[in-house]
This record gives structure tokens, C-alpha cells and sequence, in this order.
């Protein structure tokens, strides 16, 4: 797996093993999920993995981190149908150096509408490797190469 370990002094590896006050939404062997501490949205959750991955730009085209990226878009999308059914609109996705805040992978789960109504700047895409990159957009990048053509 990418990455690797927790970091010494990282707030999200200190979430992932309920060393905070954080309350979880979720949890399980390989991701927590929270509310997001500055939500941008009606609902904004956070989806982790337990294990320390800096940034997008650590995930490979491999399986392990292909089926990583997708439980935890599941995740997401699960609690937000349950906590926000009547959100008009979801929106998942990455923040990607140097936009992201912090060095630990995290997906955005957002119920729309943001609030307020500027934070839709914090989530546009710059670009393919720039700013906010949508989860089924990251995992097309990341599909291992043995399933593209499948």
C-alpha cells in the first residue's frame, strides 16, 4: 500500500485510532469517517484510511489502493444517502498538492448545497493534477492496468 505506517504528529492518524475527541461516524479495519471540523456544505464528512497515505499523489495504479479509493467512496456515499437524503446534490472528491490542508488522504463527502455559497471555489478542478479531483476521476487514474481493458 502506498504511503505507509502513521505519522508521528499527524491530526488524522491521531483521529484513525480515537486518540481525539472526534466523534466517528464510521469505522472499520481500514477507514474512519467524521464530520469535517469547517464543513463547506449542508453535510461534509470525512472518509480516512487508518493507515498514514500522504496525498493523492501516493496512490498507484494498483489494486490495493484502487479498492481503497473506492470503499472509501462507498463509505461517503452510504452515510450521506443516510444523513442527507434530501441533498439535491453529492459531491466526492480529493484535494491535490499543494491545495490539500492536510498530509493524510481524505475524500470530501459533501451533501449539497454549500454553505456558504462561495466554498464551491475550494472544489473546482484545476486540471487533471491540479486542485479538486473527483473520486471516479482518481480512480480511473488509478485502475490498475490489468482491469482497464476488462
Amino acid at each position: 500500500m502506498a504511503g505507509g505506517g502513521t505519522a508521528k504528529h499527524c491530526v488524522f492518524c491521531q483521529i484513525a485510532r480515537a486518540s481525539t475527541s472526534t466523534p466517528l461516524l464510521y469505522t472499520d479495519e481500514r477507514v474512519v469517517a467524521f464530520p469535517d471540523i469547517n464543513p463547506s456544505a449542508f453535510r461534509h464528512y470525512l472518509v480516512i484510511p487508518i493507515e498514514h497515505i500522504s496525498t493523492v499523489k501516493d496512490l498507484r495504479r494498483r489494486t490495493e489502493d484502487y479498492q481503497l479509493v473506492s470503499h472509501m467512496l462507498n463509505v461517503g456515499q452510504t452515510l450521506l444517502q443516510r444523513d442527507a437524503p434530501e441533498a439535491k446534490q453529492y459531491r466526492f472528491g480529493f484535494h491535490q498538492p499543494p491545495f490539500n490542508s492536510v498530509d493524510h488522504l481524505h475524500l470530501h463527502c459533501l451533501a449539497l448545497p454549500f454553505i456558504p455559497r462561495w466554498k464551491h471555489l475550494k472544489y473546482i478542478s484545476l486540471g487533471p493534477l491540479v486542485g479538486f479531483v473527483e473520486a471516479e476521476k482518481l480512480l480511473d487514474r488509478i485502475k490498475p492496468l490489468s482491469e482497464v481493458h476488462t
